[in-house]
């Protein structure tokens, strides 16, 4: 497959993802959130979300190694904690800006193709992940089905970080990590507008 042929097929599937999220950003309250299937959904309704979220797979596939495992896992991980500080109605200054930082140093590391020591780099996600869980938690009404909530939330993310993983697999297998870096600008850009709109 050609690098052109390869640069379509990524920024297609990165489009399909843009487009399942709804214009407004995720953190609007939810009504109905009492099931694993609108925790599931939550993370895709907003744009900062699965930018961020397919940030860290795309971030983690450039890095290789172990990171392509662990900074995915730290994210989930450390996002249920989040999301359990939410729920406990534990206050988190500035959640909402760090959040839509996030979106932004996430696709500005992967623009640069950064590169960290895994440890470092599962702190750095896991920092941004207790924000996005966080979000989700404190959003909660009290009736909530709490844990089957959380479990289709965790999902959701996964498999965001598996379209990000994916994206970045293609690429390197067709010796081009050009789509990828181009892929981190647009999740940049689509944070510095979500921040400004």
């Amino acid at each position: 497959m050609s690098d052109v042929k390869t640069a379509r097929l990524a920024l297609a599937a990165l489009v399909m993802l843009l487009a399942a999220a709804t214009p407004a950003l995720a953190h609007t309250g939810l009504e109905h959130a009492t099931s694993f299937s609108s925790g599931f959904l939550h993370p895709l309704t907003g744009p900062d979300h699965v930018l961020a979220m397919v940030a860290v797979g795309l971030w983690a596939g450039v890095n290789g190694g172990r990171g392509v495992w662990a900074w995915p896992v730290a994210f989930v991980s450390v996002m249920l904690v989040g999301g359990a500080l939410g729920m406990l109605g534990v206050t988190l200054p500035l959640a909402e800006p760090g959040i839509l930082a996030s979106v932004i140093v996430l696709g500005l590391l992967v623009l640069t193709a950064a590169r960290l020591p895994v440890a470092i780099g599962a702190l750095l996600v896991g920092v941004f992940a207790v924000l996005h869980g966080y979000a989700h938690g404190a959003e909660l009404p009290s009736a909530a089905a709490a844990i089957s909530y959380s479990a289709g939330f965790a999902l959701a993310t996964a498999l965001l970080h598996a379209a990000g993983l994916g994206i970045a697999f293609l690429s390197a297998r067709e010796g081009s990590r050009l789509l990828v870096r181009a892929a981190g600008g647009l999740v940049a850009a689509g944070g510095i507008a979500l921040a400004v709109i």
